[in-house]
């Protein structure tokens, strides 16, 4: 088994998974707002379970689950739930997203998802990890007429997109009565492009809170609101 990636609180391995730790991951996971109190959170397309596992390390939530459709990720999910120390709060289905509507028994206080997307400018070179983003890809249509059937009335949906795809991805929630609460655009450096947008979404209309992120002041020095954000996670903040 190879080396596991560790943070502060628990270890993930990830030699089963397509989609490795990234920085996406971690940024939502952590930037997600708590202040609703979930007791039920669903992660949707779960990867390594990094997510999940940060929200449990966060949260009192009763239950977590997560959903993950390719099989390796999948097991490789259940092991890292099982090696944490909240294996008894963290569940995952081997299962996609229309089977999880269709048998969902209560919804969720809070839903969270980095989704695979795929675009060719994001090419990673490594043509088995972009086959496997490729293959896998959630449209966000699917992803977002899943949420009504899935979220409580007062339940929040968190998401992280390519910055370029929010205009079209906000257009797509509002036909589904789901409305931006906070915003967030995250860039590498303040000299670079916006590259993602965190959204979270909620059935209830307010004006948005939009922030900028930036990650580095320049490389491997970091800003003191990414280092905030995230020391709570990572081993050298």
């Amino acid at each position: 088994m190879s080396k596991p990636f560790y943070f502060k609180q628990f270890a993930v391995h990830q030699d089963r998974c397509a989609m490795k730790i990234g920085t996406d991951g971690v940024l939502i996971g952590a930037w997600t707002s708590l202040d609703n109190n979930p007791m039920s959170i669903l992660d949707i397309g779960a990867g390594t379970g990094l997510i999940a596992l940060m929200l449990a390390q966060r949260s009192n939530a009763e239950t977590i689950d997560a959903i993950e459709i390719d099989e390796d990720a999948y097991e490789q999910c259940v092991e890292n739930f099982e090696a944490s120390p909240w294996g008894d709060r963290l569940f995952c289905y081997h299962a996609g997203l229309d089977e999880m509507v269709d048998e969902i028994e209560a919804p969720y206080d809070l839903i969270i998802s980095n989704p695979p997307f795929y675009t060719e400018d994001v090419s990673s070179g490594n043509s088995s990890r972009d086959k496997a983003r490729q293959n896998s890809a959630l449209p966000f249509d699917e992803l977002l007429a899943s949420i009504p059937k899935l979220l409580s009335p007062t339940g929040i949906f968190s998401v992280v997109i390519p910055f370029r795809e929010e205009d079209n991805f906000l257009a797509l929630a509002l036909n589904y009565g789901l409305y931006p609460k906070r915003i967030l655009h995250v860039r590498g450096k303040v000299t670079s492009p916006f590259k993602r947008s965190l959204l979270e979404l909620s059935f209830k209309k307010t004006n948005p809170v939009i922030k900028a992120l930036n990650i580095e002041i320049k490389r491997h020095e970091y800003t003191l609101e990414y280092t905030e954000l995230t020391k709570a996670f990572y081993l050298k903040m």
